[in-house]
């Protein structure tokens, strides 16, 4: 009987695993759509703009501007900001971003660079502190819906120390959002600004826009007003918007992390609940055979 009461504990245990990691699923389910939504909404303005940018600077033979070239002379100083999750029980989400930002510290203490790390997220701050990795700042105020108006100030901050020459460049770690089924782990180099590369977003961008690109670069174009008057508005928005669908695409990719690892978790405690109904059943027959056992013998005696 102490076996059956044992087994049946854990039965219950389970089923209560299971429907918090189910309820878990549901919640992030909806806040995957909700957030994927805004990155549907936001990303075809900050590839336009960044389009815009680039085909500005490249027909006019250059653009000299503060935010397209690094410091001189260099400082041997960079600045990076990772972006994590505050929560966990979202698969290798955060493994996967902090195992990109390592990377490139590791490059940098290669090339004997010196470096700012700036975290966002808790388990980015503990993992810092696992690794004796110096945080310059912990950005805790962004949470899972990070408003336009604060990004963009820390998207100004970054601008005013980068063109003050305290860094020769401005990176972000995070992780980018391709589609529900494929998140990629990226390091985009924020600072000096530079058209998108990489195999997240910015491939998709580019894979996006290849149909028109081959008119595109041959087209003159006249500007009015002056390149780097439109440049000195452009510029500093399309850092900020950049910045900002950093944010977005983490945020949605932690959602699709954490359902994904809920409905794992969810399939395995079915699974652990099956076989452990199949195990009580079998200790419940076997006790039934003894006290029967029991009872025919005894009856047997008497007789």
């Amino acid at each position: 009987m102490a076996k059956t009461r044992e087994i049946k504990s854990r039965i219950r245990a389970v089923g209560n695993i299971q429907r918090i990691t189910r309820t878990m699923q549901m919640i992030a389910t909806a806040r995957f759509q909700a957030a994927s939504g805004r990155v549907a909404a936001s990303r075809p303005f900050s590839r336009k703009i960044g389009e815009l940018v680039a085909e500005l600077s490249s027909s006019t033979g250059g653009v000299d501007h503060p935010l397209l070239r690094a410091p001189d002379p260099a400082t041997h100083r960079h600045l990076l900001l990772v972006l994590t999750s505050n929560r966990g029980l979202c698969g290798a989400y955060n493994a996967n971003v902090l195992r990109k930002a390592f990377n490139q510290i590791r490059t940098w203490r290669e090339a004997g660079q010196q470096y700012d790390v700036e975290v966002v997220g808790k388990k980015g701050l503990a993992s810092m502190r696992f690794t004796s990795t110096p945080v310059a700042r912990f950005l805790a105020h962004f949470g899972d819906k990070p408003e336009y108006a604060e990004v963009e100030r820390l998207a100004d901050e970054y601008m005013a120390w980068f063109s003050e020459g305290h860094y020769d460049s401005v990176r972000v770690a995070y992780m980018s959002f391709v589609s529900s089924s494929r998140q990629v782990p990226e390091v985009l180099q924020l600072l000096p600004a530079e058209a998108p590369t990489g195999e997240g977003a910015g491939e998709q961008a580019k894979n996006e826009s290849n149909t028109g690109a081959a008119g595109a670069g041959a087209v003159e174009y006249d500007f009015s007003p002056e390149p780097r008057q439109l440049l000195d508005e452009l510029l500093p928005m399309t850092v900020r918007v950049r910045l900002f669908q950093c944010f977005n695409e983490a945020v949605v990719s932690e959602h699709v992390a954490r359902m994904v690892a809920m409905k794992s978790a969810t399939d395995a405690a079915k699974k652990l609940g099956r076989n452990l109904t199949l195990q009580y059943n079998r200790a419940r027959q076997a006790a039934i055979t003894t006290e029967l056992s029991e009872i025919v013998s005894g009856a047997a005696g008497v007789e």
